[in-house]
C-alpha cells in the first residue's frame, strides 16, 4: 500500500506535466490539491480548444466566400476576354479594309515613296561619311526621321520634306566641287580638341592651316597621326594659306575619309624606317659599307696626291724622296757606275718596295665587296626563318603581315647590294689609279736601265 501511494503521485504528476502550460506551476501539498490543479488545466485547455474550433469554422466560411468571389471574377474575365477577342478580330478586318483603301488611294504614289525611301537611304549613307558633313553636320537626322516616317505606313511625307531630300542631294553634289575654308573643332594626334580653321577640298580631303591632312570619322575631324611625306604637305600648306588663284594639291579620290591611296602613301616607310627594318645585320652591313667608303675615299685622296708628286717628278731632273718615282730614281743617282744587271735588280727591288704602299687597302675593299652581299643574304635568311616561325604559330591568315615580314627580310639583301656595288666601283677606280702609278714606276725604271746599258756599251 505504501508502494502504491508512492507510485500514484508519480503517475498523477506525469499526467499533470503533459497538460498545457496554462496550468500554474505551483506545488501541491496533497493529492487532492494536485487533482484540483489537473482538473483546472483540463478545463482551460477545453476552453482554448473550443475557441480554436470557432476560429477554424469562421476561417472556413471566409475561404468559401473568397473562393466564390474568385470563381465569379474568373467568369467575368473570361467573358471580357471573349469580348476583346471579338473586338480584335473586328479591328483586324477594319485595318485590312483601311490598308486596302489606302493602297487604292495611293495608287502610283506607292512606287514614288519607295524610290524616295531608297534615295533617302542612299543619301543618308553618303552623308554619314561625306567630308561635307564636317561643315554641315546633322544633315542625316532629317533623312533618318523621314525614312522612319515613310516606313511606318501610317504617315505620308509632305511636299516640303520631299523637296528637302532633293535640296540635300543637290547640295552634296554642289559642295563636292568647292574649295571652302571654315572653322570647326579638330582633334590633334594627342586627342586634344580645339577650334581651328580648316580647308575642305570638295569631298576628297580636309587640311588645316599648318598643311596637315585631317581624317573625318564619327562626325569628328582629327589630325592624321602620320602625314604624307614630300611635296604633299607643302602643297597643302600653300593651299590652306592662299586666298585665291590656282594651286597644286594632292587629293585622294579613293575615299572621303582618307582612302586607300592616302593610306598607302602614309604607310609607305621612309628610307630611315627601311634601314631600321634590316635589324642588327643591316646595321653591321651599313658599318662595313661606311668603313669601305671611307677607306676608298682615303686611298683615292692619297693616290691623287702621290700621282701629283709623280707627275712633278717626271718634269724634274733631280730625284726627290717625297714620291715613289723619286725614290726609285734615287737608286740610279746613288749608283751611277753600277753594272746594268745589278742596276736592273736594284730598280726592280725599288719598284717592288713601292708597290705594296700603292696597293694598300685594295684587298680589304675587295673583301668588303664580296662579304656585303653574303651578309645581306644572311639577314634575309634569318628574317625568313622568323617569318615562317610566326606563320607556324599564328597561321597564314593575314597576307599583309606575311608580306611585311618578307619585305623586312629582303631589306638586308638590298643593303648588301648597296654596299657591294659602290665598293666594287671604288675598288676599280682606286686600283686603276694605283696601277697607273706602278706602270709609271716600271716604265721609268726600265728606261733608266736601258739608258744605263747603252752608256756602258759605248
Amino acid at each position: 500500500m505504501k508502494a502504491l501511494n508512492k507510485i500514484f503521485p508519480a503517475l498523477v504528476l506525469g499526467g499533470a506535466l503533459a497538460v498545457s502550460g496554462a496550468v500554474n506551476a505551483q506545488e501541491a501539498a496533497t493529492l487532492d490539491q494536485l487533482l484540483g490543479l489537473v482538473k483546472q488545466g483540463q478545463a482551460t485547455e477545453a476552453r482554448e480548444n473550443a475557441q480554436r474550433e470557432r476560429e477554424f469554422a469562421a476561417a472556413k466560411a471566409d475561404q468559401a466566400r473568397l473562393l466564390r468571389e474568385a470563381e465569379a471574377e474568373r467568369t467575368r474575365q473570361e467573358q471580357e476576354s471573349s469580348r476583346l477577342e471579338n473586338k480584335f478580330e473586328e479591328n483586324e478586318l477594319l485595318v485590312a479594309a483601311k490598308q486596302e483603301q489606302l493602297r487604292e488611294r495611293l495608287g502610283s504614289l506607292t512606287e514614288l515613296f519607295g524610290h524616295l525611301t531608297a534615295a533617302s537611304g542612299d543619301l543618308a549613307s553618303n552623308i554619314e561619311v561625306s567630308l561635307v558633313s564636317a561643315q554641315y553636320p546633322d544633315r542625316g537626322d532629317f533623312l533618318r526621321e523621314l525614312i522612319n516616317k515613310m516606313s511606318s505606313s501610317d504617315k505620308l511625307p509632305r511636299i516640303e520634306e520631299i523637296e528637302r531630300v532633293w535640296y540635300e542631294m543637290l547640295r552634296e553634289i554642289t559642295e563636292t566641287g568647292k574649295v571652302v575654308k571654315f572653322t570647326t573643332e579638330v582633334a590633334s594626334a594627342a586627342g586634344e580638341r580645339s577650334e581651328r580653321e580648316v580647308v575642305r577640298v570638295g569631298a576628297f580631303n580636309v587640311i588645316d592651316t599648318d598643311g596637315n591632312y585631317l581624317a573625318y570619322n564619327n562626325d569628328t575631324l582629327s589630325v592624321l597621326p602620320r602625314q604624307p611625306a614630300g611635296r604633299f604637305t607643302g602643297w597643302a600648306e600653300s593651299l590652306a594659306n592662299a586666298d585665291s588663284g590656282m594651286h597644286q594639291f594632292g587629293i585622294d579620290p579613293t575615299g572621303p575619309t582618307g582612302g586607300s591611296f592616302l593610306a598607302a602613301i602614309i604607310d609607305s616607310p621612309t628610307l630611315e624606317e627601311r634601314w631600321h627594318q634590316g635589324g642588327y645585320v643591316g646595321y653591321a652591313i651599313t658599318a662595313v659599307g661606311v668603313f669601305g667608303f671611307i677607306l676608298a675615299i682615303f686611298r683615292l685622296l692619297v693616290l691623287s696626291v702621290v700621282s701629283t708628286k709623280v707627275s712633278s717628278q717626271l718634269k724634274s731632273s733631280t730625284a726627290s724622296t717625297n714620291n715613289p718615282l723619286g725614290r726609285v730614281l734615287k737608286i740610279h743617282e746613288d749608283n751611277p757606275s753600277m753594272d746594268p744587271e745589278t742596276l736592273e735588280l736594284k730598280m726592280a727591288e725599288g719598284v717592288m718596295r713601292e708597290t705594296p704602299k700603292l696597293e694598300s687597302g685594295l684587298t680589304l675593299l675587295k673583301i668588303i665587296a664580296a662579304v656585303a652581299p653574303l651578309m645581306g643574304l644572311l639577314g634575309t635568311v634569318t628574317g625568313m626563318i622568323i617569318t615562317f616561325q610566326a606563320i607556324t604559330i599564328f597561321g597564314a591568315g593575314d597576307p599583309k603581315a606575311m608580306a611585311g615580314g618578307i619585305s623586312s627580310a629582303l631589306v638586308t639583301t638590298v643593303l648588301g647590294l648597296l654596299v657591294a656595288i659602290p665598293t666594287v666601283l671604288l675598288h676599280t677606280i682606286v686600283n686603276g689609279r694605283a696601277q697607273r702609278i706602278i706602270h709609271v714606276l716600271n716604265e721609268q725604271a726600265t728606261g733608266i736601265v736601258a739608258e744605263h746599258s747603252e752608256s756602258n756599251a759605248k
